[in-house]
């Protein structure tokens, strides 16, 4: 039954994959707006319904990613060492390379920076995303509040929160700004995300720095 059970689970996760993966490609390719889930599932060798029933909108075929993202942030502030900040376990998750910067070959980053360049040219995307970034922000205040027992109305968990992942936001659009050059030195502009990143988290420190220690 448990051997059953797993290789159901197992091609549950390879349909799953297949069907972002094919999405991706599509809209990289063509455009967001310009491929329709039907044509999806006809690619991907599936009904349409499946595609709804893994992925409820035709954005989450391209953001599904960002849960796995969302989970491993708010695990990294809540295992954070004793007496570290918000804003340095904040800060060592969000500057580490990955997606596009951590590519391990060139073929993946080719691919990182079309879908890249799909999403900044997809008012639709653009739109989900920013319900993304709302939700993690939600996200990150409710768990700040319950470390240090804000009291009902206390507005600096939400504060923090919303300026940690203001910094965040702010490093994608520069970001998708630079991947906009071509020729484009990928070392380069992950060390200039970098150094811009730990500039603004500079700057929030003078202010919240002392905010929310692990104890």
């Amino acid at each position: 039954m448990a051997s059953e059970t797993g290789l159901r689970e197992r091609k549950k996760e390879q349909t799953r994959l297949l069907l972002a993966d094919t999405a991706r490609r599509l809209f990289a390719e063509r455009g967001f707006e310009n491929v329709s889930v039907a044509e999806i599932a006809r690619v991907a060798d599936v009904s349409e319904t499946t595609v709804f029933n893994y992925y409820p909108t035709k954005e989450d075929l391209v953001y599904s990613g960002l849960e796995r993202f969302e989970s491993e942030l708010l695990r990294t502030v809540r295992e954070r060492p004793a007496a570290e900040t918000v804003i340095d376990a904040w800060g060592r998750f969000v500057l580490a390379p990955r997606g596009f910067f951590a590519a391990p070959d060139e073929r993946t980053a080719r691919d990182l920076l079309a879908v890249g360049r799909m999403i900044a040219a997809s008012p639709a995307l653009l739109a989900h995303e920013e319900q993304i970034f709302a939700r993690y922000t939600r996200a990150l205040a409710r768990l700040i509040a319950e470390e240090v027992r804000a009291p009902a109305g206390d507005l600096r968990p939400y504060v923090t929160a919303n300026a940690l992942i203001g910094v965040h936001r702010a490093l994608i659009d520069y970001a998708r700004e630079q991947l906009k050059n071509e020729p484009l030195d990928r070392e380069r502009v992950a060390r200039d995300v970098r150094r811009r990143g730990q500039a603004a988290l500079e700057l929030l420190r003078r202010g919240i720095g002392d905010y929310a220690p692990k104890r």
